[in-house]
């Protein structure tokens, strides 16, 4: 049986607080947010680099996708524990525990709605078939391993005796860590700190069995990270949040915010964790780039302005005492002092360097890839900075297991010009196959082509672009969002030429689709 390594002791001075992150599950249901296998699978090395104590890798039951992932990264990480989600239904229990099993360090997540609203709209049961389908899911959870977490889903809104005797029956069934979730961002911090402290006043067993709790705050109201410190300073031993604060809605607790706020007041918050904080950017960057999801300009921590200083009394007190203006260091969160420039002369030695300092971690394989990609760049445009070569990083990542690339295309527009595109795709076994067709722009007509290709119809529901670097030899960014079958699919793709991007992108959505590639693909309808 796997078990979790207990993270919880305490020095004389600080509590030790235990980072529970949900990114790769919670975080990729926000809308518009997907990642695959390898993206997956990289994340969550980082998130162990980081010091994360528990990562919530996948929801198993959802997909074969997700059991994949979840069953790998149980495999592969050494100290971080790894938890798989489930219902309260024995169909999702098993499908966890098979995928956690043969894990080093295994979890099984167990939630079911406890509120009212929930009892009598949602699941249509009374509370006590509750408590005990709750009770009859925690024990069939504890066959797979000693470590499981109840969550009574929308926690800060159920009565609070209800509450109290749901915890106290799946404590007794076996669960090790109880968490109280503020599922839709209702609750304020005063009001959700005192559900932590009555629930440990009503049951003494929690504090004599070891017994942690936990916080997961949603941010509808703003309050995600307050709520979360809130609980904490009622006795929780564990925080539930997401790298950049992505998830549902308006997303959960950001890591990075709580981290630093319990890191830079520490004079206030007698509370310590296990997390290197000069990974903290790094990891920042690859999940916006890796989800889609852009961090704003203004976000606290890991935004592009957190340690700008535009202001001219901002700028002569920085000259004077970086102290007058910055609370934080921005090297203690990992970001760089300058930003490195490589070009074409630049060696793969310094480009290894810089992947790793960017945190990746990357085979050799899979740095010949990137460094070929990296010299073809550097050809096209003078200088490479950080930001390219997260791009193309992102884009290896994205392109793993793909069963169609781009080959080469040609188009022919103009004003008064019907667009025409020629396009050459590669399948997964080599073989090129070649379309032409014709749209209302050329990129229009390079996705007919596409359409033609793969047999795949699609409908085209967003296009974005951007540039992600400056000056006019800028590598551009697309993201797209096509619907197949009433699915929705997100693709991206980074290049100087925004028509590449534009057609890279579109087949990274197609790819992503996941067609058996030992069947033809066939000519279906969106």
């Amino acid at each position: 049986m796997a078990t979790n390594q207990d993270n919880t002791d305490k020095s004389p001075e600080q509590t030790r607080i235990r980072i529970f992150d949900t990114t790769l599950r919670d975080g990729e249901q926000s809308p518009g947010a997907s990642l695959n296998f390898s993206e997956k699978f990289e994340i969550a090395r980082q998130l162990e680099l980081l010091g994360v104590d528990v990562v919530e890798a996948g929801f198993p039951i959802t997909s074969q996708g997700d059991f994949e992932a979840v069953r790998a990264i149980s495999q592969e990480l050494e100290r971080t524990t790894v938890a798989g989600l489930a219902r309260c239904v024995p169909r999702d229990i098993d499908r966890a525990g098979e995928a956690v099993k043969d894990g080093k360090n295994s979890r099984i997540h167990v939630f079911c709605a406890t509120s009212k609203i929930h009892r009598e709209h949602k699941l249509k049961k009374a509370f006590e078939q509750i408590v005990e389908l709750a009770s009859k899911s925690v024990a069939h959870a504890r066959q797979y391993t000693d470590d499981v977490e109840f969550s009574p889903e929308d926690g800060s809104r159920t009565e609070l005796n209800y509450l109290v005797d749901v915890t106290a029956a799946v404590i007794e069934a076996g669960a090790t860590t109880i968490n109280i979730p503020d599922t839709v961002g209702y609750a304020t911090p005063a009001e959700y700190g005192r559900i932590f402290s009555y629930v440990r006043e009503q049951l003494p067993v929690i504090d004599e069995k070891g017994i942690i709790l936990s916080s997961h705050c949603h941010n509808d109201l703003g309050l995600a990270v307050a709520n979360s410190i809130a609980a904490i300073q009622n006795g929780a031993k564990q925080i539930e949040c997401t790298i950049n604060g992505i998830g549902e809605r308006a997303g959960n607790a950001a890591l990075e915010e709580i981290v630093m706020a319990l890191n830079t007041r520490s004079d206030v918050y007698n509370f310590a964790t296990n997390i290197d904080t000069k990974r903290i950017y790094p990891v920042s960057r690859m999940v916006s780039n890796l989800t889609g999801l852009h961090v704003q300009r203004n976000k606290a921590i890991v935004g592009e302005n957190a340690f700008a200083h535009e202001s001219g009394i901002h700028q002569d007190g920085m000259l004077k005492n970086r102290n007058t203006y910055e609370i934080m260091n921005p090297h203690d969160i990992g970001v760089p002092e300058s930003k490195l420039v490589l070009g074409k002369h630049s060696g793969r030695h310094a480009l290894k360097d810089r992947v790793i300092d960017l945190g990746y971690t990357v085979d050799e394989a899979m740095l010949d890839k990137v460094y070929d990609a990296f010299k073809t760049l550097a050809d096209k445009k003078k200088d490479v900075y950080d930001e390219d070569i997260e791009a193309i990083l992102d884009e290896q990542l994205e392109s793993q297991r793909q069963l169609w690339e781009l080959a080469r295309f040609q188009i022919s527009s103009g004003t008064g010009v019907i667009s025409t595109a020629t396009v050459v795709l590669r399948d997964s076994s080599g073989a090129e196959k070649m379309d032409a067709a014709t749209g209302d722009g050329p990129i229009d007509a390079c996705y007919e082509a596409i359409q033609r290709i793969t047999g795949v119809v699609v409908k085209l529901e967003q296009y974005q672009t951007r540039a992600i670097t400056g000056g006019k030899d800028a590598q551009g960014e697309v993201s797209v969002q096509i619907t197949h079958r009433e699915r929705k699919v997100r693709g991206r793709a980074f290049s100087t030429d925004v028509i590449e991007a534009a057609v890279r992108a579109y087949l990274a959505a197609i790819n992503r689709i996941k067609l058996p590639a030992e069947e033809p693909a066939p000519v279906d309808q969106p």
